[in-house]
């Protein structure tokens, strides 16, 4: 008989720090009487597969161990399920060996192991949104929990996934530091959301559920995953230098109000590329370098998660 928790660890995650958690998670999971068992991923999208494995064999509760990525593989493994109609309330749990960690901050999630597991072993749930991104690598679409970044920050991750030597938000900082001088010239693209059309040069597009990305940029301070609605940050653009000043309002989350910056709430949001491409990630996950349209639907309350008894935010 399978344990009604599977944790799901992706061993790589936060350069080993994934492989290296798991004898503290054994003995704090253990500590509070939790039944579960372990499984560890081998390749890229194997967390999708597992957890999809463990919603069907009966698992209450799939636990990802890593960072936003293998959160985001064990959430499209389990919507995958829910869709072919097997893992009816199985839950999706994370515990964050990763290096942003953002997808349990903005899921209201504890960013800490200690508190993860006791979140887990305390058992509370609670629904949440979820989007869906279509186009580019995926025009069946990725389900993601956090984010989409179409533009500036998209191109900030994937080069910190390049940078070796250091860790953390300091990572992302200095990524965002040589972006500015790597992904200047922003394309023309047309935004479309709930009804209204925005056409500019645009040097960030961020579809967010969640509240931060990079580990520390808060995209969407007021955020909620459970309010049917994305959060849209939209800057057009600007020069270097002001780039260079709006890095530090969005560490600090005041750059609502800011020129070039709009904020904006919606269900569901095309972004199409009129000049150039649009280079794009969810959840920290690479959806495209060059699609040319992207199309983001927001699913209200589409899975359960397990979270902190209280004092969380939503």
């Amino acid at each position: 008989m399978n344990a009604p928790y599977r944790l799901i660890v992706n061993p790589i995650a936060g350069r080993g720090n994934g492989e290296r958690s798991i004898p503290y998670i054994t003995q704090v999971l253990s500590e509070q009487g939790v039944d579960f068992d372990i499984v560890r991923t081998e390749r890229p999208w194997h967390a999708a597969d597992l957890a999809a494995e463990a919603a069907a064999q009966g698992c209450r509760v799939v636990v990802a161990v890593g960072g936003d990525g293998t959160a985001n593989e064990v959430l499209n493994g389990l919507v995958r399920a829910q869709a072919a109609g097997r893992g009816e309330g199985c839950a999706l749990g994370v515990l964050c060996a990763g290096r942003g960690n953002d997808f349990a901050y903005g899921w209201g999630l504890p960013t800490t192991l200690e508190e993860g597991c006791l979140a887990l072993a305390h058992g509370r749930r609670r629904r949440v949104d979820v989007g869906l991104a279509i186009g580019g690598l995926y025009p069946e679409g990725r389900y993601f929990g956090n984010g989409v970044g179409v533009g500036f920050d998209a191109v900030v991750g994937f080069v910190a996934a390049r940078m070796t030597r250091l860790r953390g938000f300091l990572n992302y900082v200095v990524a965002a530091l040589k972006t500015i001088f790597l992904y200047y010239k922003a394309p023309l693209v047309r935004i479309e959301y709930d009804g209204q059309t925005l056409t500019q040069p645009s040097l960030m597009v961020s579809v967010m559920n969640g509240r931060r990305m990079g580990g520390g940029f808060l995209m969407a301070p007021e955020s909620r995953t459970d309010d049917g609605r994305f959060d849209l940050c939209i800057a057009r653009q600007v020069s270097r230098a002001r780039i260079f000043a709006l890095i530090f309002h969005f560490m600090r989350g005041t750059q609502v109000g800011q020129e070039p910056i709009r904020m904006a709430r919606a269900q569901q949001v095309t972004v199409t590329a009129v000049e150039g491409t649009l280079p794009a990630h969810a959840d920290g996950e690479t959806l495209c370098t060059e699609a040319t349209q992207l199309e983001l639907r927001l699913l209200p309350g589409l899975v359960e998660t397990v979270a902190p008894a209280k004092g969380a935010p939503s």
